[in-house]
């Protein structure tokens, strides 16, 4: 359904942390800036796209809650989510975003694959 995983933190200093993860998803991907009090998503996916099945964001800076649920029916759950975290949300989960502060996400997929499998109905 969803899936949340703490990314491998793989050093600090005084500059910061430095933290890294893997994916395998080539091309194009999106960076999306956020404003707080925004609402993102309030759609789902059918997989119809690779890059949708499961679509998978991380989240970079920012604290947000996930919402989610089957869309055939269900429970709705929320999570709030912390930095860095990544997220994977699997066909057919309606699902949105919303910001409590301005959050920077990643998302693996262009822009085009995202319009040509998301549905609201």
């Amino acid at each position: 359904m969803v899936k949340l995983t703490e990314l491998d933190k793989i050093g600090y200093s005084d500059s910061g942390y430095t933290y890294e993860y893997f994916h395998e998803r080539m091309g194009r991907h999106l960076i999306l800036f956020r404003k707080a009090g925004s609402i993102s998503g309030n759609h789902y996916h059918k997989g119809l796209s690779l890059t949708k099945n499961p679509e998978i964001l991380v989240l970079l800076s920012g604290v947000a809650t996930l919402s989610y649920k089957e869309v055939q029916g269900g429970a709705m759950k929320s999570v709030q989510l912390s930095v860095p975290t990544q997220i994977e949300i699997s066909p057919y989960i309606w699902h949105e975003l919303y910001c409590h502060t301005d959050c920077t996400l990643i998302e693996l997929c262009s822009i085009s694959e995202h319009e040509a499998d998301t549905f609201k109905d």
